[in-house]
């Protein structure tokens, strides 16, 4: 599943083809998608300008003088560039097409991901409204993880994992994290001092902003908007490793599942 760095780097990727254009198509193959598809509602988006492309959370929000288009991957979607006469295929559900000729293509094999309409003021779309800070802004902090973890008996995995705590730490990257901040996935989150909570944001920035530099990471399907792959799966310390030596202590790691997440973790470093 496409988690934060793979969405901005997405983001990314789409934004010098479709800022400031004006749309002069939209095209919905498949209104079926994870919620069904505003087709009349997109489409009288059409003559109008691409004001800003913006990242919250896993949604990509594509800005018009009217509105805002709301783009969610799901399991399995990609949205590339391509020149608006390129053939669809299968499973491109929407185009997006802008005045320079080029389109912005949804495509969504398992049609888990989503494309909505947001009327002004979009912060408060009900998918929107409740999320909480994005990990990459000063807004998010030890002191804010701190806080909001008192009484919280959960899983650090699964409370950093909650997007009203703080939105896009996925699973890959809430166990590499919880690496890089020598802390064990299944210690309750008040259990966790103010010390090592100011670590663990710290290196939640580190490791997300390293993801994005990369790319993001390539498992089963991602690409990037170009249609390359992600290279960060080249630097996980402890993700997808279940047996494999630490690359610091040389104990095998190990996997449990966590929520109903498979989760991966070094028994000697993370404590």
């Amino acid at each position: 599943m496409p988690e934060l760095p793979e969405v901005e780097t997405t983001l990314r990727g789409i934004e010098p083809y479709l800022l400031g254009q004006t749309i002069s198509d939209v095209i919905v193959r498949n209104p079926s998608l994870r919620w069904p598809v505003p087709v009349s509602d997109l489409q009288a988006l059409i003559g109008l300008k691409v004001t800003l492309l913006e990242r919250r959370a896993k949604y990509i929000l594509i800005h018009t003088e009217a509105a805002a288009i709301i783009l969610h991957l799901g399991m399995s979607g990609s949205i590339r560039i391509l020149p608006s006469d390129t053939p669809a295929e299968k499973h491109d559900h929407i185009d997006l097409v802008v005045a320079n000729g080029m389109v912005a293509r949804f495509n969504d094999p398992r049609r888990f991901g989503c494309c909505l309409l947001a009327q002004p003021p979009v912060a408060t779309h009900k998918l929107l409204v409740n999320l909480g800070p994005e990990p990459l802004s000063a807004k998010f902090t030890g002191e804010h993880l701190f806080n909001a973890s008192r009484a919280k008996k959960t899983p650090i995995k699964n409370f950093i994992m909650d997007g009203a705590i703080v939105v896009g730490v996925g699973n890959i990257y809430a166990s590499e994290s919880l690496f890089e901040a020598a802390i064990r996935p299944t210690t309750p989150a008040y259990k966790v001092s103010k010390k090592r909570y100011d670590l663990l944001a710290c290196e939640i920035k580190k490791v997300l902003a390293k993801a994005i530099k990369a790319g993001g990471t390539t498992l089963n399907d991602f690409t990037q908007a170009d249609g390359k792959p992600g290279y960060f799966s080249h630097e996980l310390q402890v993700y997808a490793r279940n047996g494999e030596p630490c690359n610091r202590c040389s104990k095998p790691i190990k996997s449990k599942v966590i929520g109903q997440r498979n989760t991966f973790f070094c028994s000697g470093c993370q404590r």
